[in-house]
């Protein structure tokens, strides 16, 4: 069993933490990549008998530099603090990531908040990680760095990437590849299939009337990631069960119907029963096919029957992680 992870928020924080081991990222995904990191942070604390601690942010910093910038986030904020607390670390550190510490030099950044406030003494980078305002045209990086952590009696080390067969795992790539729909590829970057959770509202019934009644998501957050339009083999779970029931989901416009807008259809096969205001988890297992056009309703019930048919065959061949 993991440790309790204290959860540590900079602007609630009065004096400074205990010595640690800390790494520093926004770590969307908590993919097998930031993993990696956060397992040598656990180590590295250990060995030197000092607290382990993961540097975070509430919100992307991008959305305070831009704010008309809207992230495509791979997890929630609720999403990425549960599963950072699977990993062993002691301590979870939010920064409220603002104007003013936008504007803090590198230098300024690693003295007067990482050492002096939170008591790093062992920093682990990420092998592309990038801290503190830069001037332009300034390419300060990682010797920098280790230049200023010497200085102030800070140890910088470098963490390595982590590649799965020929693919450099980062939040980035798990990014570029929910976007083409390879929801297979990225469950092996992030170590776990890829999830939305909702709220099912009313639809139009369309489903239904083609012997397919579909449960329409709203999203529970709405900066989430929605993986490319198409079908999928997905595992459901309902609020308030542990079982994970085997479906299909359409993310789409409904073209065959002239629709206009995108909806998150998912189809949960053998049930019966009201999801109205539920609120449903669904997990990305494969993509079936692209979102089509149907000359007629008779087409789309041949192809939903089909796809209903290798989604099944698919997922009684996988388990569920």
């Amino acid at each position: 069993m993991c440790p309790q992870m204290e959860t540590i928020y900079l602007h609630q924080l009065t004096g400074s933490l205990a010595p640690c081991v800390a790494t520093i990222g926004f770590f969307d995904g908590v993919h097998l990549g930031h993993r990696h990191i956060i397992r040598k942070v656990v180590e590295t604390a250990r060995r030197e008998g000092l607290l382990s601690a993961v540097v975070t942010f509430e919100r992307h910093p991008r959305q305070v530099l831009c704010p008309d910038w809207r992230p495509q986030l791979i997890l929630t904020y609720e999403e990425k603090k549960a599963l950072l607390s699977e990993t062993g670390i002691d301590e979870l550190v939010v920064l409220r990531f603002d104007e003013s510490m936008a504007a803090l030099s590198a230098r300024t950044f690693m003295h007067d908040i990482l050492l002096q406030r939170l008591g790093v003494r062992i920093l682990l980078t990420g092998y592309d990680n990038h801290f503190g305002h830069r001037e332009a045209g300034c390419s300060e990086g990682f010797d920098d760095y280790v230049v200023y952590g010497r200085d102030m009696g800070m140890t910088v080390l470098r963490g390595d990437p982590l590649d799965v067969g020929d693919i450099r795992v980062s939040s980035s790539k798990v990014r570029r590849l929910l976007t083409n729909g390879d929801v297979g590829t990225a469950w092996r970057c992030l170590g776990r299939p890829y999830q939305l959770t909702g709220t099912v509202i009313s639809g139009e019934h369309i489903g239904t009337s083609m012997g397919f009644p579909t449960a329409n998501l709203r999203l529970r957050d709405s900066d989430k990631l929605i993986p490319a339009v198409g079908v999928y083999a997905v595992r459901v779970l309902l609020d308030g069960h542990t079982e994970w029931l085997n479906g299909m989901m359409n993310i789409g416009t409904r073209p065959t119907f002239g629709g206009d807008h995108q909806t998150l259809e998912v189809h949960v096969f053998d049930f019966d029963g009201n999801l109205y205001g539920r609120q449903v988890c669904v997990s990305f297992v494969c993509r079936l096919r692209p979102e089509m056009k149907f000359d007629s309703r008779e087409e789309l019930i041949v192809q939903l029957n089909d796809d209903a048919r290798r989604a099944e065959e698919i997922l009684n061949q996988t388990i569920e992680k």
